[in-house]
């Protein structure tokens, strides 16, 4: 027997049963027996906007899988390349499919010359390096005309293309404007992770060679990021999305989602918690401030996961790795000694505040060299795939433009007083 709900309304007696498909009921008889009353859902926490096979998350278990791939089995043996085609695709290439794939991404890296000496060089001083990449993604609708056509297979593609391949040299080339130093090209001869890399950090050397392991530390950490469901800035791409704008325009709104300290700024908040916290000894006191409601606990608990993020355990990994190249960060001590207390207190263990991805990352990102500023440019290159393959969704799905509904708590209905007449 097939599961279901059944819904009274108890001013006129009236119900209606509504099957439980996919984990969810459709709102179509909600409004069919309730005409005019909305389901109060802020933030959309209980909302299901609409229907996605791009990624599966179960956030009581603990569980992330892109298109059936558990997250762990592409994280350890996949490349980020890799993933974004099976995010856009649906199915991982064979090698033929990557090997074409992979170069249409190297091949497209370059940025046209007016974006960078007209536009990114008009940016001031010391503009944010993600204030420049909202900005710079949203310009690149106005090069590629084409972009317009979202319903042509062919022009879409070459957008997709276009904008997973360029987000790294976006973000090298607001990275060194913002530090003062000389935009590099790409090279066309090192694979993605080590491309952007080289970007980030050559000076004067003919090829910049980065350590393998911190190229691979790279490449985990952007296919940890590439999707997460229904998230803000995915949602912030599938709404501009659904008005048909361009990729690039769409995009743009969901970086500018991502630049909020609330969604893209997490690891940055972590790193700044620890900083603050100073030394092990000072653990115990912040933990006793965290339980007392005097501050917060970085890093710890996520708005969907309410058991161990399966991100955090492959990121302490790579942690490790990267940390034996670049020698220890001074704050992954007090990290640890906070993982170590938060977990064995009831505290913490009755609220299933656990770990979550942000935790180690932005630790990772200051071992290998970043500045805080370019965490959020960090998140937002691998998400792009991500994003994209929700808006292709979207228009292969002939979504609706979103438009929620509210419930209004203003004034009623009254009369308009002329300006002599009001109350001073």
């Amino acid at each position: 027997m097939p599961e279901s709900i059944t819904i009274t309304d108890n001013r006129t007696g009236q119900s209606i049963e509504i099957p439980i498909e996919n984990g969810g009921v459709s709102s179509a008889a909600w409004e069919k027996l309730l005409p005019g009353v909305w389901f109060h859902d802020p933030g959309l926490t209980a909302t299901a906007m609409t229907e996605s096979a791009v990624t599966y998350l179960d956030g009581d278990a603990g569980i992330l899988r892109y298109r059936g791939y558990p997250i762990e089995q592409l994280a350890e043996e996949s490349t980020y390349l890799e993933v974004a085609y099976l995010l856009l695709k649906g199915e991982l290439p064979n090698q033929t499919q990557y090997d074409a794939w992979s170069s249409e991404i190297t091949h497209h890296t370059f940025i046209h010359e007016n974006v960078r000496k007209r536009f990114l060089d008009g940016f001031h001083y010391d503009a944010h390096p993600m204030g420049m990449l909202v900005s710079a993604i949203a310009a690149l609708s106005t090069f590629y005309l084409d972009a317009k056509e979202i319903y042509d297979p062919a022009a879409r593609e070459k957008q997709i293309v276009r904008l997973i391949a360029k987000m790294p040299t976006l973000a090298a080339a607001a990275h060194r404007f913002s530090v003062g130093m000389p935009f590099v090209y790409p090279d066309n001869e090192l694979p993605f992770a080590a491309n952007f890399l080289s970007m980030m950090w050559k000076v004067a050397e003919p090829h910049y060679k980065a350590n393998p392991a911190l190229v691979r530390a790279i490449d985990v950490l952007f296919i940890l990021h590439a999707d997460h469901e229904q998230n803000c800035s995915t949602t912030a791409m599938r709404t501009v999305g659904s008005a048909h704008a361009d990729p690039y325009s769409s995009a743009a709104a969901a970086a500018a989602a991502l630049y909020g300290p609330r969604h893209g700024g997490a690891n940055e908040a972590v790193v700044r918690m620890l900083t603050e916290i100073g030394s092990i000894e000072n653990v115990a006191p912040y933990i006793e401030a965290v339980k007392s409601g005097k501050t917060r606990l970085q890093g710890f608990g996520h708005r969907v996961y309410k058991n161990y993020d399966p991100r955090a355990r492959i990121i302490k990994k790579v942690a490790d790795d990267v940390f034996e190249v670049t020698g220890i960060n001074p704050l992954l001590d007090i990290a640890l000694k906070l993982e170590d207390v938060a977990l064995h207190d009831e505290y913490f263990i009755s609220r299933r505040l656990y770990p979550n991805v942000d935790f180690y990352s932005g630790l990772i990102y200051q071992a290998m060299g970043f500045p805080v500023a370019m965490f959020p440019v960090l998140f937002a290159i691998p998400r792009v795939s991500g994003w994209l393959a929700h808006w292709s969704e979207l228009l292969d799905q002939d979504g609706k433009i979103v438009r929620p509904r509210q419930v209004y708590i203003g004034e009623p209905e009254r009369k308009y007083v002329p300006m002599d007449q009001r109350e001073s």
